[in-house]
């Protein structure tokens, strides 16, 4: 998996992910005594997850005298967007179809919701995602009429 292709986050990952993001810089410190609030954790493990984290490509540091001044590297939205991948792909056999279908049998969307993701799907279609979008529903259809060849 390159830098490109970041998978999703695990919860200690993300737990420390969503206190950079919030924080936009802090030292491995700073983060131990966060977490340290809520659960008994050794600063040597926070270190170590967020050394995995830079390796990673999920944050990035500076150097100011002796201390590592950390940052994200990468914005909540690709952690979000990575972990809705893995879901798809674990757990709707990568069909977004059956994500949504999912969603509509079992939550349900107000109208603002179904509105909002109708422009959204709209905007999708008239930026460069359009081409995505397109080519995405060019290989539903061919996945469709070959599921309707197969019942005949």
């Amino acid at each position: 998996m390159t830098k490109q292709e970041i998978g999703p986050l695990t919860e200690s990952q993300r737990e420390i992910m969503e206190l950079f993001w919030e924080l936009g810089e802090a030292t491995v410190s700073d983060i131990h005594e966060r977490i340290s609030k809520n659960r008994e954790v050794a600063r040597n493990t926070i270190q170590t997850l967020i050394v995995r984290l830079e390796e990673k490509g999920w944050l990035r540091h500076e150097e100011q005298g002796r201390k590592f001044i950390y940052s994200a590297a990468k914005p909540r939205t690709k952690s979000l967007g990575a972990r809705v991948s893995h879901i798809i792909d674990r757990m709707f056999g990568g069909s977004p179809e059956q994500l949504v279908n999912a969603l509509l049998e079992y939550r349900g969307l107000s109208e603002s919701e179904l509105q909002n993701i109708r422009e959204m799907i709209d905007q999708a279609e008239s930026s460069d995602l359009g081409n995505i979008v397109n080519a995405a529903n060019t290989e539903s259809s061919k996945k469709n009429e070959s599921k309707k060849g197969r019942k005949r």
